[in-house]
């Protein structure tokens, strides 16, 4: 595979701050500065007409906060948030940001962020830049607690819903993984033939189904119901699979 170049803006209302961030984007091979801003205005400007990958957005500016700026991004433009207020953090994660960098931060906790947004990248452009996970693909990227976890489908039991979040259940791990996301986005990026939804709460990987019992499906000794409106499927995948047709 080619190697991943990000282009990056640097936001922020203090100069100090904006040259302290260039030089340390100059020190990394993978990151390529297309504009430095001092307002979220200005760099709002610059998105109209150009397309920016990352963003090193300082939170607290006049007019615009970096929180509401971030909130206005397409979904392509991933944001690393620089802020001297500890307190943004939950807001952060809220915005789905790759990280939270609070200043003053030396090199090494900015390439720690550069590196997460580097693995984001890889993802996303080499799989041809689609969201669509495909047959072949073997992990996912999940935000967990201000983290980029990598994910094996292969240790995938199932997923469960809970309103905006999802629980990660794996094998060998008595504690699923809670990521920000609906059940509806995590079911248009996981290949077809692997995993299914059964219930509106629920998508279980195909390989993992132990026992079927009437409307119940078991795994690793939890039962999950079979709701009607994906009766059909399911039934369907088991007959092609069944030994007794």
């Amino acid at each position: 595979m080619e190697a991943i170049e990000i282009t990056c803006m640097i936001v922020d209302d203090e100069p100090m701050a904006v040259n302290l961030v260039e030089s340390y984007v100059d020190k990394t091979p993978y990151l390529t500065l297309k504009k430095k801003c001092n307002s979220a205005i200005e760099a709002m400007q610059f998105l109209n007409t150009e397309k920016v990958d990352l963003l090193f957005l300082d939170i607290q500016m006049p007019d615009l906060t970096g929180l509401e700026f971030s909130k206005m991004l397409s979904k392509e433009t991933r944001v690393i948030f620089t802020t001297a207020f500890d307190q943004y953090a939950l807001e952060g994660f809220k915005v789905e940001a790759l990280d939270y960098l609070l200043k003053p931060f030396d090199y090494a906790e900015f390439l720690t962020a550069a590196n997460k947004a580097l693995d984001w990248f890889t993802l996303v452009k080499g799989n041809t830049a689609t969201t669509k996970v495909s047959e072949a693909k073997e992990f996912l990227f999940v935000k967990s607690e201000y983290k980029q976890l990598r994910i094996k489908l292969a240790d995938v039991l199932y997923f469960e819903g809970l309103k905006d979040y999802i629980k990660i259940w794996l094998k060998d791990n008595p504690k699923p993984v809670l990521t920000l996301m609906s059940l509806k986005s995590l079911e248009d990026e996981l290949p077809q033939s692997s995993f299914m939804r059964v219930h509106r709460s629920f998508i279980v990987s195909l390989k993992n189904v132990e026992v079927v019992e009437r409307s119940q499906i078991l795994i690793n000794n939890q039962r999950i119901t079979i709701s009607d409106q994906y009766k059909a499927e399911f039934l369907n995948f088991i007959n092609k699979n069944s030994l007794n047709n």
